[in-house]
């Protein structure tokens, strides 16, 4: 058996039907060329030859007497593939629409704790011809970066996929489930030892504290110089921070990794800056539209990892930071430069109590209470009332710059799907992937029934961002344009699903006031008329169908300076390499 540590089970504690605490992913599929089999029945037999290579596809909890302390993991010997992966039909005409809202359907509902926390969904029926995979696993067992390692295991390099070898035999037990004494005594064990862990802490600890009480005086400097002028102790109210329901709607949007790093260069700022900034764009410009954009500026809260370079264990270790989105200024630029004066400010703060910061400690009674406490709040209204912290979850996860197969089909998309909280009805997490920023908006519906238009203007954000680039001197040894990567083609029908059946499916639970289009959501219509002329200038059929799938992403790269193309190496890979080994 192994215990939960204090973090992991947090996860767990706080769940309720209203708020599950499980993290996804979806992966639209390109199928084998010629390809004429049943991929469902093919992806359970893959999954069959892979579930050995990750821990959190075999291990299921087991809870102590009376909830005392916090549950183990288990081995799981009765592991129902049926039951894990799943089929599931898109009715016609089967747009990306249509699988987004199926997606977000899927993701409101909880986990079965009573085996492995995880499920996969295999769904066809789309008319672009290519299949979906959507994965979830309760973030009780992993973290966004320990969830690109279990992607490690599941996903090739190359269709013909790797040889893995089979699972060590192990003898079976005859239990279902630990002993109540065996469970008693290890949780007695388990808190003894959290608090002599605690104890040994406590001078590390002691002297983080002083440390900020009596700083470094170069480090104060440091941080004063970069701290942003207006700090606000709590974050403005606004309609994303209520208590929410079980219902989701989620949407996906995609920009240019080569584009996000030349703004980022240009500007002199991080790439996760012009993340937050793109976002703060986008949510300036939505709540505008009611009339609701706050004087204050919006907070968002920035998960950080803990976890040293080289561990992929399968649990979570990260923090979070609040980082002033700067909302209050109008001009892009100047926003940008203010997210990155108040995230390097939050980082440095970080840094200095990183060494302390435990992700296990004790947990005695924490199930029952935790559990309590987290029920009552969310159903009480509470959270209605009290000041919000964070306004917005936002979460930049790096992922493998080069293209992978799932059971021999190409991935061709990594939409990440989180965790929507009361208080926090909106969640943007991003992945990179194959040169790409594939932004997962995630939401509580009642709270958020127009999530598409929020990622339209994301890509709006970034365009216009790429377009300053051409107004303003770069800072000092920035690097020149980049030259835009080839990158895998949305489904066929993106474009059109996002624009025509919004009316359809996403009209009906919205205000009258906000159905109707604004000027500033009109930003999307240079978009599609940039993407149709550049289709039409297209000398191949090849290049045109690949303009209309991708009409954002072609604007932007219009948007980008030109250069002179560079010729990149070529990548020395050998088809029996592991995901792994190519990743370091």
């Amino acid at each position: 058996m192994k215990h939960l540590s204090g973090l992991d089970a947090t996860f767990l504690h706080l769940e309720t039907p209203e708020m599950p605490m499980h993290v996804g992913s979806l992966n639209v599929l390109d199928l084998p060329k010629g390809y004429a089999g049943d991929f469902y029945e093919d992806a359970k037999k893959f999954m069959a030859s892979r579930i050995h290579l990750a821990d959190v596809f075999t291990r299921k909890l087991a809870l102590m007497p009376f909830d005392m302390t916090n549950p183990v993991w288990v081995e799981d010997n009765d592991i129902d593939l049926d039951y894990h992966v799943r089929h599931i039909t898109l009715p016609k005409p089967g747009t990306n629409r249509q699988l987004q809202q199926y997606v977000a359907r899927l993701h409101s509902s909880l986990i079965d704790r009573s085996r492995p926390m995880w499920e996969f969904y295999i769904i066809d029926g789309l008319k672009s011809g290519q299949v979906a995979l959507y994965t979830k696993v309760h973030h009780a067992g992993i973290d966004g970066q320990a969830g690109v390692e279990v992607g490690k295991a599941i996903f090739d390099l190359e269709p013909t996929g790797r040889v893995v070898k089979p699972p060590r035999s192990r003898p079976r037990g005859n239990n279902y489930q630990l002993g109540m004494a065996e469970l008693a005594t290890a949780a007695l064990r388990n808190t003894a030892q959290q608090y002599v862990k605690l104890f040994k802490m406590a001078p590390a600890i002691a002297r983080a504290i002083s440390g900020i009480a009596r700083p470094d005086e170069k480090a104060a400097e440091k941080d004063a110089a970069a701290a942003p002028k207006k700090f606000n102790l709590f974050a403005p109210r606004t309609s994303l921070n209520v208590s929410i329901t079980n219902q989701r709607t989620f949407a996906g949007r995609t920009i240019s990794l080569a584009e996000t790093k030349y703004i980022a260069k240009h500007f002199g700022v991080s790439l996760n800056d012009v993340v937050l900034a793109t976002v703060s764009g986008a949510l300036r410009h939505y709540l505008a539209d009611n009339n609701e954009l706050p004087a204050k500026p919006l907070v968002a809260g920035v998960p950080v990892s803990l976890r040293e370079a080289g561990d992929d264990t399968a649990n979570n270790q990260a923090s979070m930071i609040l980082v002033s989105l700067a909302s209050d200024i109008t001009d892009p630029v100047q926003r940008l430069k203010a997210i990155n004066a108040s995230s390097t400010s939050s980082k440095s703060t970080m840094n200095r109590f990183k060494a302390v910061i435990l992700d296990d400690f004790p947990t005695f009674a924490a199930p029952w209470l935790v559990s309590g406490i987290a029920s009552m709040v969310g159903r009480s209204g509470i959270v209605n009332l009290l000041p919000p912290a964070a306004n917005v979850a936002i979460s930049n996860v790096a992922g493998a710059p080069f293209p992978m197969y799932f059971a021999g089909a190409l991935v061709t998309c990594y939409y990440p799907v989180s965790i929507a909280s009361h208080g926090t009805a909106l969640n943007v997490t991003v992945q990179s992937y194959n040169g790409r920023m594939d932004y997962g908006l995630i939401a509580c519906r009642r709270a958020v029934p127009d999530i598409t238009e929020i990622g339209d203007y994301m890509l709006a954000e970034h365009k216009l961002l790429m377009e300053l680039t051409q107004k303003h001197p770069a800072v000092a040894g920035a690097a020149p344009a980049p030259v835009p990567p080839k990158t895998v083609a949305e489904p066929s029908d993106e474009a059109e699903a996002e624009t025509e059946t919004e009316t359809e499916t996403e009209t009906e639970a919205k205000p009258a006031a906000v159905a109707r289009k604004k000027p500033a959501a009109r930003k999307k219509a240079p978009v599609k008329v940039a993407a149709k002329k550049a289709a039409a200038k297209a000398p191949v059929k090849a290049a045109a169908k690949v303009a209309a799938k991708a009409p954002a992403k072609t604007a932007a790269r219009k948007a980008a300076p030109k250069a002179p193309a560079r010729k990149a190496a070529p990548a020395k890979r050998s088809s029996s390499a592991s995901p792994r080994a190519a990743a370091a």
